[in-house]
């Protein structure tokens, strides 16, 4: 497959990084010489510096021959005119990452198809809609589910009152005998280990299973979390994505947002009829505390500072809020939320990234998602009639070490797989792996 990613920051280089694990044929455009250099030495693509919007530069990358052309530089205007005019020159699909939501909202009126762009993504949209995800249950730092809630990935801190503490999984398949959740992933000193029996959890450890309805319940039971329901939300920042957070969980839950800019504060009253708006800084921890900080379920950082994220969430920590997300640009940070204290830290480029990812993986596989800080990806698939994945149980299959088979919807019902566990045609599997082992699990379902 011939890729072609115009824009070589954050949200092009991590796409083109996801890519190259599978050997694809990838070409980057930048303007920026020692930005292309730093890409090329760390990852196999090839490299052309110039204009994406240049008919001489995307013939030279070959865009009549490409299988996907995606534009994802700083410039919506750039993104677009790329798009467009890669499109008419051969690219089979298109990609345009925009910052004007109008487009997505007005995506039939204007039939973007039509001028050449098959799909736009907002990465401001998408953050709000993560957001939204990580907000399901205050307990958990994370949650996805598969098939509507048939299987769950959900992830916990282990904590000094968990009594999965210094347990190993072959112990904790003694604890728990009904063998309803799955543990696919633990996140350690920034490093992600994908488990087995012999390993051991440890206090400060992020954990994640893949869970049956049921095994959510003995998750939080056993790493000593209590359930509870969001009601009450604060939001930290009117930025684009504060906005799009705002109207998406002012439909369920009651929230607060605070702006330090008096004029958008009146725009985002006008707009934002169901929340309560507040013009102040805040970072005042006595404004915070005047607006009952204390009583929120979670608090959600979005300014355009991660450093002032980062801090508020901590003082929000400090105040009893079980929950908080901070939104960083730096894609380095998102692996330290777990040593700092912040539930969630997430990036609204790496968010970008995946999605695109998933976009293009939609024929092979029918779901995909990251988790934040682990350098893993979930993924689900159909079981098809005569792939390698029913031939043999599990314990036989010589599944790569860097991959593990955390569940199976069967007939409409959610179950964990043990080794001697066999699949059938039309099952649907989850499957968490590592990067460079998603060619090598594919193959298993081909």
């Amino acid at each position: 497959m011939r890729i072609i990613i115009a824009g070589a920051g954050d949200v092009g280089f991590h796409l083109a990084k996801l890519l190259s694990y599978e050997e694809q044929d990838i070409i980057l455009i930048d303007r920026d010489a020692e930005t292309l250099r730093q890409a090329s030495s760390s990852i196999d693509v090839g490299t052309i510096k110039g204009n994406s919007t240049s008919y001489r530069v995307l013939e030279e990358a070959d865009v009549k021959n490409a299988d996907l052309l995606i534009a994802v530089t700083s410039s919506e205007e750039t993104n677009l005119t790329t798009a467009i005019i890669g499109k008419h020159l051969g690219a089979k699909r298109t990609i345009a990452r925009i910052e004007n939501l109008e487009y997505l909202l007005d995506k039939e009126k204007l039939d973007l198809k039509e001028l050449g762009i098959d799909e736009i993504i907002s990465p401001e949209s998408l953050a709000a809609r993560e957001i939204k995800r990580l907000l399901k249950e205050v307990a958990l730092t994370d949650t996805f589910d598969f098939d509507q809630g048939k299987l769950s990935l959900i992830g916990v801190i282990i904590d000094s009152s968990s009594k999965l503490m210094d347990h190993s999984l072959i112990e904790l398949a003694k604890i728990n005998p009904s063998h309803n959740f799955v543990t696919v992933a633990i996140l350690r000193d920034n490093k992600t280990i994908i488990p087995h029996g012999d390993n051991r959890f440890r206090e400060g450890d992020h954990a994640y299973f893949i869970a049956e309805p049921e095994g959510v319940d003995a998750v939080l039971e056993l790493s000593g979390k209590e359930k509870k329901e969001i009601k009450n939300i604060m939001i930290l920042g009117g930025s684009k994505v504060g906005y799009h957070a705002a109207k998406r969980l002012s439909r369920k839950f009651n929230v607060k947002l605070i702006e330090r800019d008096k004029e958008k504060c009146f725009e985002l009253a006008d707009q934002l009829r169901n929340v309560m708006v507040i013009n102040g800084d805040g970072r005042d921890v006595e404004l915070l505390e005047e607006e009952s900080i204390h009583e929120m379920d979670a608090f959600i950082a979005v300014t355009g500072n991660s450093e002032t994220n980062i801090i508020s969430c901590l003082v929000a920590k400090n105040h009893g809020v079980q929950k908080t997300v901070a939104l960083v640009e730096n894609i380095d940070y998102i692996h330290l939320s777990q040593n700092i204290g912040v539930d969630t830290m997430i990036n609204k480029k790496l968010i970008a990234a995946n999605f695109i990812f998933r976009y293009i993986r939609q024929g092979e596989v029918i779901s995909l998602t990251s988790i934040h800080g682990v350098d893993a990806e979930i993924l689900e698939f159909i079981v098809k009639a005569g792939s390698k994945i029913t031939q043999r149980e599990i314990k036989n299959l010589q599944f790569p070490k860097g991959a593990i088979i955390g569940g199976v919807v069967r007939n409409g019902e959610g179950h964990t797989t043990m080794g001697d566990f066999q699949f059938r045609p039309k099952d649907r599997a989850v499957v968490l792996c590592r990067p460079e082992c998603i060619h090598q699990v594919e193959e298993f379902f081909k």
